[in-house]
């Protein structure tokens, strides 16, 4: 199962605010032995937001959506989920219980009356509106709950707040606890070589030979052209599931590189 990432929010896509989703799912995901696929941000648009859901719904994938679930004017997530998978909205049960816990947990904090049928008490339970058939993720913050929606083939989208605080260790509970099974499945190796003084036009067929003989490799080229310690040079290597394979396709690398007279560097094993 591949992992995908939808991030919401004029704010982010303003700078505004600077996205940290992204490289926290990465360390997330990396940490259980898991990839990210593919990541995707996305407006307070909801007719983008709506299209967007849809192709995540019918990949397949397991994805994280980020922000757009409050209840004010410009969260539409919640709205797009729904349609996106052709259902109704209605007031989750146990949302609806968690968010009045969280009321009455604030009135205790303020020493204020608990009011659960004031105005703006009665407007915060549309946090708890979510698409029909919806099942919840705890959010250990501040008990407003967050959702997942099934998808196809086993995929679903699971939608969490846009804070950091929220969002991240309602993401590592969702790996833990529904994808447990898939952890290790993406561990991988990398090999890989400085190179001086050569073009990547010129390695490029040494490349395609190295993957054409080695199945399930992949090969890697990251040049650089004012690197503080390397200058101008290319990183070259392959990475793959860790095994004989990545050691015999990284030496067929070093021995293409060194039919090509290119002068090497360091090396590293990640």
């Amino acid at each position: 199962m591949a992992f995908g990432l939808i991030i919401v929010g004029d704010e982010i896509l303003s700078g505004k605010r600077e996205d940290k989703h992204l490289a926290k799912v990465i360390e997330l995901l990396g940490e259980r032995g898991l990839a990210l696929s593919w990541a995707r941000y996305v407006g307070d648009e909801p007719e983008r937001i709506t299209q967007m859901l849809r192709e995540a719904f019918a990949s397949g994938d397991a994805v994280f959506s980020c922000g757009g679930i409050g209840a004010t004017p410009d969260d539409h997530t919640r709205q797009c989920a729904a349609a996106a998978l052709g259902v109704e909205l209605e007031l989750h049960p146990k949302a609806r219980e968690l968010i009045l816990e969280r009321m009455r947990d604030v009135a205790m904090e303020q020493g204020v009356p608990y009011e659960p049928d004031r105005a703006d008490n009665v407007h915060r339970l549309n946090m708890g509106v979510f698409p029909k058939g919806a099942t919840l993720i705890a959010n250990p913050y501040n008990k407003i709950p967050g959702f997942s929606c099934e998808g196809v083939a086993g995929g679903a989208v699971h939608f969490v707040p846009g804070f950091p605080v929220m969002a991240w260790p309602m993401i590592a509970a969702v790996l833990d606890e529904r994808y447990r099974a898939l952890h290790g499945s993406a561990r991988s190796e990398e090999r890989s070589v400085i190179v001086y003084g050569a073009m990547e036009a010129t390695l490029t067929p040494l490349m395609n030979e190295v993957e054409a003989q080695h199945p399930g490799v992949k090969v890697f080229s990251l040049p650089s052209v004012d690197h503080p310690v390397h200058g101008r040079h290319i990183e070259l290597g392959v990475k793959g599931r860790p095994g004989e394979l990545i050691a015999s396709a990284y030496a067929t690398l070093r021995a293409g590189l060194e039919r090509h007279g290119v002068r090497l560097g360091p090396e590293a094993v990640r």
